[in-house]
């Protein structure tokens, strides 16, 4: 794995993904309820106006599959939605060790879910290096990887 671009920021990371899902027709999100949908709905929002279907699956219950859609709050996930595309991309909650989810589960989905797209692409993304440090990297047959990080700052004024 070498690295192929560098960028800065939230916005950096958006730009970083709307590039790389350029040629994608859909997108599944796979992530963890709660922590990852926001990110998948985050990610969805720079492709508002791209006119891809995008859809979220929380962890591996491809029965919950639900689309990723623009209403007048912003990106949101809708109605139950049928899965199967052509580019799917990890988010990093899944790869946390308290989620312990299934590798092997997880290839066995993915492969389900892109049956018939022979161009399908896997992308992750995460934040502080989490699929590296879980192993994924050498797992999942990823096409990129973007790795965010985020430094914070607290000031206080009393």
């Amino acid at each position: 794995m070498k690295p192929v671009e560098k960028a800065e920021g939230i916005g950096g990371m958006l730009t970083a993904f709307r590039k790389l899902v350029r040629g994608s027709k859909k997108i599944t999100f796979i992530g963890c309820p709660g922590w990852c949908n926001p990110f998948a709905e985050l990610l969805g929002y720079v492709l508002r106006d791209a006119g891809k279907e995008m859809v979220f699956i929380p962890n591996l219950r491809k029965d919950m599959a639900a689309k990723v859609e623009m209403t007048a709050y912003g990106m949101q996930l809708g109605e139950k939605a049928d899965p199967h595309s052509d580019t799917i991309v990890l988010l990093g909650g899944l790869a946390m060790p308290k989620m312990e989810v299934d590798v092997d589960g997880l290839n066995t989905l993915i492969d389900e879910i892109t049956d018939g797209h022979a161009g399908r692409q896997i992308f992750g993304v995460c934040v502080g290096g989490v699929f590296q440090k879980a192993g994924w990297d050498k797992l999942i047959d990823f096409d990129y990887l973007v790795d965010a990080d985020m430094g914070v700052t607290i000031y206080g004024f009393k």
